[in-house]
C-alpha cells in the first residue's frame, strides 16, 4: 500500500510538472510579483489547464472572473508587456494575447461578452519529421500593446494552447491567465474583430482538433479571430 501511494505522488508529480502558469506581468523589462496584477484563479498552484471551450473558465481560468483582489498596471500604448510562465511553457502549441477594454475599472470587469480582440498570435515552423513552435521552453512572453489603442483600463489575456492530446475534439489544452492595465499615451484606434469567450472557439476548430504528430500538418492555423495591430 505504501509503494502505491509513494507511486501516486510521483505520478501527480510528472503531471504538474508538465503544466505551466502565467502568473506575473513583466513591465519594463523586470518582472512584477506573482498574482500581483494578475489575476490569481483557484487552483492555480496545480498549472493545470482549463480544457472546455464552452465554459466560462476559458475567459480568464478558474473563477478568474472576479478581480477585486489584484491590482491594476499602468503602462503606455505601444509599450512591451509580458508575462512570467512557471516554470516554463513544456507542450506544444501556439501562444496568443488577447485584450478586453472595460467599461469601468478593469478589477470591475469580467471580460463578459463580444469585447475580446487578439494582439498577437503565432504559430509553427513546418519541417518534414516535427512541427517547431517558437514558444516552446520559453519562461517569459512579452507582447506590444498597439499604439493607436484607446486610453483605458484593460483586461490583458496570455493564452498557450497546448496541442500534444487535441487529435479528439476536447483534446487541447489552454494555460491561461488575466492582467489587469490601464494603457496612457494610446491613440483612437478602434480594435476588432471582437469575440466573445466563451464563443470564440468551437472544440472541433481545426487549430485545436489536429494530430500534429502524424502524418505532420504542413499548414496550421491558430484558432480565433484575425490578429488587430492598431
Amino acid at each position: 500500500m505504501k509503494t502505491s501511494v509513494l507511486l501516486s505522488s510521483a505520478s501527480l508529480a510528472a503531471t504538474a510538472s508538465a503544466h505551466y502558469v502565467f502568473p506575473a506581468l513583466i513591465a519594463g523589462g523586470t518582472p512584477t510579483n506573482d498574482w500581483q496584477y494578475v489575476r490569481q484563479w483557484t487552483g492555480y498552484y496545480s498549472n493545470g489547464p482549463v480544457t472546455d471551450v464552452t465554459s466560462v473558465d476559458i475567459r480568464c481560468n478558474v473563477d478568474g472572473t472576479n478581480g477585486g483582489n489584484t491590482e491594476t498596471l499602468e503602462v503606455k500604448a505601444g509599450d512591451t508587456v509580458g508575462f512570467t510562465v512557471a516554470p516554463n511553457i513544456y507542450h506544444p502549441g501556439p501562444l496568443l494575447a488577447y485584450m478586453a477594454k472595460a467599461p469601468n475599472s478593469a478589477a470591475e470587469f469580467d471580460g463578459d461578452g463580444e469585447v475580446w480582440f487578439k494582439i498577437y498570435e503565432d504559430g509553427p515552423e513546418f519541417g518534414d519529421q516535427a512541427l517547431t513552435w517558437p514558444s516552446d521552453t520559453l519562461s517569459q512572453v512579452e507582447f506590444t500593446i498597439p499604439a493607436s489603442l484607446p486610453d483605458g483600463d484593460y483586461l490583458y489575456r496570455v493564452e498557450h494552447i497546448g496541442l500534444h492530446s487535441a487529435s479528439a475534439a476536447g483534446g487541447a489544452q489552454f494555460y491561461i491567465s488575466c492582467g489587469q492595465i490601464t494603457v496612457t499615451g494610446g491613440g483612437s484606434g478602434t480594435p476588432g474583430p471582437l469575440v466573445a469567450f466563451p464563443g470564440a472557439y468551437s472544440a472541433e476548430d481545426p487549430g485545436l482538433m489536429i494530430n500534429i504528430y502524424y502524418p505532420v500538418p504542413t499548414e496550421y492555423t491558430p484558432p480565433g479571430p484575425a490578429v488587430w495591430s492598431g
